[in-house]
């Protein structure tokens, strides 16, 4: 969202939070997934955060199930890389209010499909990651993708597994 004043174009900030708090929660996040590290990723989520992914309708919530949910995702993507970095605001899907937001594009493997992907982040007033839209193409590699984390959100306890639902 921009306010324009008579000769110039500034974007708005969301109250509370400054553009570059929200960039380096992005780029603490960044750095803890490339490094595999579950212990600094908790300290970037919100309590209430929810995660929208690709292969489920609705989302993870909650701290603690999107903390398993990336246990399993740590193990599953094969040469994770975030290859590029957005950032601006964004309309949330849970209240529709605009958040300061990052987007992260990368690339992967998951049982041999190659996935192109963006993590879409969204900051509440702390700074803390509120909302997380996961997006990955192509359809195979969604389709590997889903099975996969299946598979070890079951294994972990996570999900019931198919004889279960």
């Amino acid at each position: 969202m921009e306010t324009e004043t008579p000769g110039t174009t500034e974007p708005t900030e969301p109250t509370n939070l400054t553009a570059p708090t929200a960039t380096a929660t992005a780029q603490r996040f960044r750095a803890a997934v490339e490094k595999e590290d579950l212990a600094a990723l908790e300290g970037l989520f919100a309590e209430d955060v929810r995660l929208y992914s690709p292969v489920k309708f609705r989302p993870f919530e909650g701290k603690p199930m999107v903390m398993g949910l990336f246990g399993v995702l740590l193990r599953t993507f094969e040469d994770f890389r975030y290859v590029g970095e957005y950032d601006g605001t964004a309309e949330t899907s849970a209240d529709g209010s605009e958040a300061p937001s990052a987007v992260l594009a990368f690339r992967s493997t998951v049982n041999g499909k190659a996935i192109h992907g963006i993590d879409l982040l969204h900051f509440d007033e702390a700074g803390l990651i509120k909302e997380f839209t996961v997006m990955v193409r192509p359809q195979s590699a969604v389709h590997a993708l889903g099975e996969a984390v299946l598979a070890g959100l079951v294994a972990d306890g996570l999900a019931p597994g198919p004889a279960e639902n």
